[in-house]
């Protein structure tokens, strides 16, 4: 029964497009024969180029360009991110265009569910659904070409895990953040939980899985959007409650929950650098410049906190669009080529360097064992130890791990001889 409900959804859709189409294209040759008999041809083609125009105006209102170009963006990043030495810049071009279409589907079906919450508030009542420029069925026939485009090219020009990534965000955006809206404010958290996939789907897209790197470089992301939306939801809370939103903005008249929320996940972002340097993803200059990058977000967020206002929201908001091009460059500037190796043994060595690992005679165990690995896999501890010398932890407050185990084992040999 559904999936006959289904069919019939799609095949009215695909009719209503076919029809605005054929309107479209009666409109034109009417332009055409009224040219003729006018004998005005510079006119006629004026008109046609005119609402060809304004059609493409309507496709970009309605794929949201700006924010799914962020979002290509972001998948971007992630690709190149996960790349070896050299970038498969083929991939990376089909991953890009599979993101765009995707999210542009995710936008569409947005749109075609809150006509009528658009229509209600200023920021999008000029969108083309609330204006009447365009039916629930043509805009709902974009959606699912440009879905199931963008998802096939994912498969067929990527990988599967890619095209899985994409489809599923789809449905997060259009089946559960968008109705959420309406009904509880948890939905800014799973927004967040969508914006913070697409690098994830550009990692996998270069590397053919997700690791420890890619989701560090998605919690960049969650942890960011959180500022970002809470001072939106400040600055558009009254456009929010007239379009009938739930937001926490509108339960929090003080503002104070609003702006700690965003302190808090700028806090967050803070350890993101010294622990993409530990895990080997970056060099150590990214966690310097990360510190310093998410520190000046967080100033914004504690002078909203502090007074909560209009205009502290604004800078905060404005922080935060600088914040994350600058992030996202720093981290690609000092970017390790991804080799595969296991990251987790490389963050449990840097413990171990620095005194964590330890058994309960104060000796220092000889080697890591990685109970994932099989024995064969295991990366051989003076590899990991070499590579522990020129990615040192960037913590001023911590010991330098020493660059030779013997060197450290060497006086404790001769004192065991000398007591002997």
């Amino acid at each position: 029964m559904v999936r006959q409900r289904a069919g019939v959804l799609i095949k009215d859709s695909v009719v209503s497009l076919l029809e605005e189409t054929r309107h479209s294209w009666s409109t034109t040759q009417h332009c055409f024969s009224s040219a003729s008999a006018s004998t005005s041809t510079t006119s006629s083609s004026s008109s046609v180029w005119k609402h060809v125009r304004s059609r493409m105006r309507d496709y970009k209102q309605l794929s949201k360009a700006r924010l799914s170009g962020l979002v290509v963006a972001t998948a971007a990043a992630g690709y190149v991110a996960a790349s070896t030495e050299s970038v498969d810049w083929r991939g990376f071009g089909w991953t890009c265009l599979g993101t765009m279409l995707a999210s542009s589907s995710a936008n569409a079906l947005n749109q075609v569910y809150e006509v009528v919450n658009d229509s209600r508030m200023s920021r999008t009542a000029i969108r083309p659904l609330p204006m009447g420029r365009m039916s629930r069925g043509h805009a709902l026939a974009f959606a699912l070409i440009t879905g199931v485009s963008g998802v096939y090219i994912l498969n067929e020009k990527v990988n599967t895990t890619a095209a899985v990534l994409g489809g599923g965000n789809i449905a997060l955006y259009a089946g559960v953040y968008t109705p959420l809206k309406q009904i509880s404010i948890v939905n800014t958290w799973i927004g967040a939980v969508v914006g913070a996939i697409p690098p994830l789907m550009g990692w996998a897209g270069a590397h053919g899985q997700l690791d420890s790197g890619a989701f560090l470089l998605a919690a960049g992301l969650y942890f960011w959007q959180m500022p970002h939306f809470m001072s939106l939801a400040w600055l558009c809370r009254k456009d929010y409650a007239a379009g009938g939103y739930k937001m926490l903005s509108l339960v929090d008249p003080t503002g104070k929950r609003t702006a700690a929320c965003a302190l808090r996940n700028c806090m967050y972002l803070l350890p993101l650098g010294a622990l993409s340097t530990w895990l080997g993803i970056t060099s150590p200059y990214f966690a310097y410049e990360s510190a310093f990058i998410s520190a000046g977000m967080l100033l914004t967020a504690a002078n909203f906190y502090a007074k909560p206002s209009n205009t502290n929201a604004r800078i905060l908001f404005r922080a935060s669009l600088l914040h994350l091009p600058i992030f996202m460059i720093s981290f690609l500037l000092h970017r390790i080529p991804n080799t595969g190796e296991d990251r987790m043994t490389l963050l449990m060595e840097h413990a171990r360097l620095l005194g964590m690992f330890q058994g309960d005679d104060g000796v220092e165990r000889h080697a890591i064992q990685h109970p994932s690995l099989p024995p064969a896999l295991m990366p051989r501890v003076s590899d990991i130890r070499s590579r522990v010398d020129f990615i040192q932890p960037p913590l001023p407050f911590l010991p330098v791990p020493t660059s030779a185990y013997a060197s450290t084992q060497a006086p404790q040999g001769q004192e065991e001889a000398s007591d002997s």
